[in-house]
């Protein structure tokens, strides 16, 4: 249950981080309100996954993660190019936020 709290709140980190960059500075009302209501959603949702997962791993994966999610947004609603590099090294970021997942060598609990 932990991790997947942890993969809703790096969600809900790309969504505040996309609302806050269309709030053009606080001063467009749903985007102000989206940030900061995805805000306190991600936060609390992470602070309940680090009760089962390590801090520096729950850390990582969220903001890893959230990155990677606000990077596809922006590429996907024309914000961004991707280009092969941008594509290779989010890749890996996947790739470490999944090998997080399985390096503290204890069995999966949820």
């Amino acid at each position: 249950m932990h991790w997947t709290v942890l993969l809703a709140s790096a969600a809900l980190e790309a969504v505040w981080a996309t609302a806050l960059g269309m709030s053009n500075g606080f001063t467009e009302p749903l985007p102000t309100a989206v940030f900061f209501a995805g805000m306190v959603l991600s936060m609390a949702g992470l602070g309940y996954a680090m009760r089962g997962v390590p801090l520096g791993t729950a850390y990582a994966v969220w903001t890893g993660l959230g990155a990677v999610l606000t990077v596809a947004w922006s590429v996907l609603s024309g914000g961004e190019e991707a280009g092969p590099l941008k594509l290779l090294f989010l890749a890996g970021i996947i790739a470490c936020v999944i090998g997080l997942k399985f390096a503290d060598g204890k069995p999966d609990q949820d």
